[in-house]
């Protein structure tokens, strides 16, 4: 798949860039609370403004849940992924898609300047690009039925 040549900043320039956080010392539950209220599958986890993890409900479910512990009694900072993959507002969607599927996650941290400056999910990279093709269809198909002068 070779993805799109759109650039991380452009998307979110588009989409937002609101970033939705949490502290490492809050509870588990908090952090759930946060995501359904913002209807998102992560948190960036930030200790004094500084990117410590992120928490997603994949997080949650697999050391959480099957591990049988409780969710308001569980801090962030125990169930949290650290070995973060990020990427930068240069980077383009195709880019971004391959180390997802690469690193199998759903979440990337976007940093600039040692600061998370947005969040991208497979759902927002998937939207772009089919936005893409869909573009690339119209402009074929006007100039299969000869709207483009020849």
């Amino acid at each position: 798949m070779k993805g799109s040549s759109v650039s991380v900043g452009t998307l979110l320039d588009r989409k937002g860039r609101r970033v939705f956080s949490i502290s490492p010392n809050a509870s588990v539950f908090a952090a759930i609370e946060e995501m359904a209220a913002h209807s998102v599958g992560a948190l960036v986890v930030l200790d004094r403004g500084r990117l410590a993890g992120i928490l997603s409900e994949r997080d949650y479910t697999r050391k959480v849940i099957l591990a049988g512990r409780s969710s308001k009694d569980t801090p962030v900072s125990e169930i949290m992924s650290t070995d973060l993959i990020t990427v930068t507002p240069l980077d383009s969607v195709g880019h971004c898609l391959r180390v997802m599927s690469d690193a199998r996650v759903r979440h990337l941290p976007v940093v600039a300047d040692h600061m998370v400056v947005g969040m991208l999910s497979i759902g927002d990279l998937v939207k772009q690009v089919i936005a893409e093709q869909e573009s690339t269809i119209d402009h074929l198909h006007s100039y299969i039925a000869g709207a483009y002068p020849s």
